[in-house]
């Protein structure tokens, strides 16, 4: 599955499913995963602080008998060996300026009082300033008056660097099962999608595997039973139109032949005209049949200039002038009579309601072409572009009955164009007109435009 596109310019959100699904569950695990980390070392300072407090009172009782046995003179040099890493021993009075003592001071004091004995009395204080709760001071005096101040320090909780190293790689791993398993939950949707994306004309497109998890399999099996249905639907109509156009066909043929025996000249002349309409709309409707269903046309290496040649020339042997623009040096890989097909539906819809029909060859990338009919005319409203591509659909106004045909020409050469894995497009000409653009592949040959070229 590809990640192209999956954020919004600007926006962290991502757009795709794939992305909100991976985003959210990496990011739910990770807040997890960092806040049992924070839960861990904040129980682990909590228990270190608990253990120093417990260790102190043993420890500074031990070294106030310590200080008590030593002469004073040489208690200066006795302060170093009963410094700790986290206090240490000052000969002399607490400074003036210092703050109420706090809770976990006081209970300091109290349990190094209890371990000292009555002899001694501790008063604890903060020094101004202090940021931590295990910052204060402890002051006492020795049995023949000397001041003595503890300094005590917050014990050092901090984080050592193999624990974020650790962090960072739990954090990738975390990345790599998140997107393991979003891809692995929305690859089933992916497949649908490509699925319906190949459906054709037919709308027989490639059956799913019915595999995998129950929920997957059961989405895969209404998705084959549902193309199954469309087709089978869309099917039944198609035979049904070509069967009603082709039993009509006898009935006017013979209706046709009765009106010959008119004496009517005028009567017999308005009935075989409606005769002819009639006749026209069921060999639309036939070929119409044969576009919705799937062709059985093979592709084969196409000179795309000869045939668009021979195409101008016909219009050309009739009276009507038909620009030719540009020239295909190289065979194109197609279905001749199909593609002939379309671009005499194009042709004829141009000449049917505009002049200076013109048709262009031009390359669009190395892989695909583009045969461009155009016409200068009153072009189609923006709003109806794509429904005239649809069956039956007449433009009011000018494009009726009489002067548009059934409103199958167009529907036709989009159907046609589909199955030949192109695409038709509309759009109205700048000046008055209407542009048709087919786009079709061109196959594996390279494909050549020469300069300007005009025939007919």
């Amino acid at each position: 599955m590809t990640l192209r596109h999956t954020f919004r310019p600007g926006s962290l959100w991502p757009t795709s499913l794939f992305g909100r699904i991976a985003l959210i569950l990496f990011c739910g695990l990770s807040a997890a995963h960092v806040l049992s980390l924070g839960l861990l070392l904040y129980d682990r300072a909590q228990t270190v602080s608990a253990m120093m407090i417990a260790y102190l009172a043993k420890d500074v009782a031990s070294s106030i008998a310590i200080l008590e046995r030593v002469p004073p003179e040489e208690r200066k040099d006795w302060l170093p060996k009963i410094d700790r890493k986290n206090y240490r021993y000052v000969f002399g009075p607490e400074p003036a300026d210092r703050a109420p003592p706090t809770a976990t001071a006081q209970s300091v004091a109290s349990t190094i009082s209890r371990e000292l004995g009555p002899a001694y009395t501790v008063t604890a204080n903060a020094p101004v300033r202090a940021s931590d709760p295990l910052r204060f001071h402890l002051a006492l005096e020795l049995r023949d008056g000397t001041p003595v101040t503890v300094e005590l320090d917050p014990p050092d909780t901090g984080i050592s660097s193999w624990v974020l190293a650790a962090l960072v790689f739990q954090l990738a791993i975390l990345a790599i099962f998140s997107w393991i398993a979003v891809r692995i939950a929305t690859q089933p949707l992916a497949r649908l999608a490509e699925a319906a994306d190949e459906l054709g004309p037919d709308l027989r497109g490639k059956v799913l595997d019915e595999g995998g998890p129950k929920e997957v399999a059961r989405a895969a099996a209404a998705f084959n039973a549902m193309q199954r249905r469309i087709a089978d639907h869309i099917a039944e109509r198609v035979r049904i139109l070509a069967a009603i156009s082709h039993d009509l066909q006898s009935p006017i043929t013979r209706m046709r032949l009765r009106t010959d025996l008119l004496e009517d000249f005028s009567l017999k002349q308005k009935l075989q005209n409606d005769l002819t309409t009639m006749q026209a709309l069921i060999e639309e409707g036939i070929d119409l049949a044969r576009s919705a269903g799937p062709t059985t046309e093979t592709a084969i290496p196409t000179d795309l200039q000869a045939l668009l040649e021979s195409l101008v020339y016909d219009y050309a042997d009739s009276g009507t002038r038909i620009d030719l623009i540009g020239r295909l040096d190289t065979p194109v890989t197609t279905s001749p009579h199909s593609l002939r097909r379309i671009v005499t539906n194009l042709v004829d819809n141009a000449l049917k309601f505009g002049c200076e029909v013109e048709i262009a060859v031009e390359r669009d990338t190395p892989d695909a072409i583009s045969i461009v009919v155009r016409d200068r005319g009153p072009g189609i409203p923006e709003s109806e572009l794509e429904a005239v591509l649809e069956p039956f659909y007449r433009l009011e106004g000018s494009r009726n009955r009489e002067t548009g045909g059934a409103g199958l020409g167009l529907a036709i050469a989009h159907r046609l164009a589909t199955a030949l894995g192109g695409e038709l497009r509309l759009k109205n000409r700048s000046g008055g007109g209407l542009i048709a653009s087919l786009r079709i592949p061109a196959g594996k040959d390279d494909l050549k435009i020469s300069p300007l070229r005009q025939a007919g």
